[in-house]
């Protein structure tokens, strides 16, 4: 019973031929290419990153080798496991979607390794439109609205952004000292882009107001360039 049990764990019960295993990687390199394109075209402009879309196609034929090694041999797939729980990667991961690509090179890497082809291809298929659809989806944008001057400017700063935004721009600090004042507005982008359509700068109308300093229009984005 012993001797069973011990074949059973360091025994690969599914050895893979040359043809298998050149099958596996020549799969795993056409759906790993998908990856590729889905990446490079739902992350357009200056949030691409080249060097990670590459290192997605790598992760996945990564992939397919180690389950090319491990096969169904237990005992070799729990040193596996215990070999790559010693790994800790340190690379920060810029946008969330990042996160889906990650998991899809790795499922296409494993499906491959075990020759279940139809699971890889259908499955990238239908995450690839997904993930086409959903990157057109842009990040909601929040605007800070800095404005500072003279303490006695403070009443008719507030009323002109009012006006500007309708009355609808927060104002989320207010700084001051004995000569000076600070305001800090957080703006929806709907509210700028109503402002324009407007054609009211907020810039101008609060330069018009006696003893501004400086204005400053800030764009506050999650995704951060590389």
């Amino acid at each position: 019973m012993k001797e069973q049990i011990l074949n059973l764990l360091v025994t690969n019960t599914a050895a893979l031929t040359l043809e298998d295993i050149l099958l596996n990687f020549l799969v795993a390199g056409i759906l790993s290419m998908v990856i590729y394109m889905s990446y490079a075209l739902s992350h357009a402009g200056p949030v691409y990153s080249a060097r990670f879309n590459v290192s997605l196609v790598m992760m996945t034929l990564v992939t397919t080798l180690v389950m090319n090694v491990i096969g169904n041999n237990i005992a070799l797939s729990l040193g596996m496991v215990g070999a790559l729980s010693v790994v800790r990667f340190r690379t920060a991961i810029k946008d969330p979607r990042d996160t889906a690509y990650i998991f899809w090179g790795i499922a296409v890497g494993i499906c491959c390794g075990v020759m279940e082809y139809i699971i890889a291809t259908v499955g990238s298929i239908v995450i690839f439109l997904f993930l086409i659809i959903f990157g057109f989806v842009k990040a909601n944008d929040r605007y800070l609205l800095i404005v500072r001057g003279e303490r006695p400017s403070s009443t008719d700063i507030k009323k002109t952004v009012d006006r500007v935004y309708n009355g609808k721009a927060s104002l989320r600090v207010e700084n001051s000292t004995e000569k000076t004042v600070e305001f800090i507005y957080e703006l929806s982008m709907s509210l700028v882009n109503k402002a324009k359509k407007k054609n009211m700068d907020v810039t101008e109308e609060l330069y018009k107001v006696q003893g501004i300093s400086n204005v400053n229009l800030v764009c506050q984005n999650d995704e951060i360039n590389r």
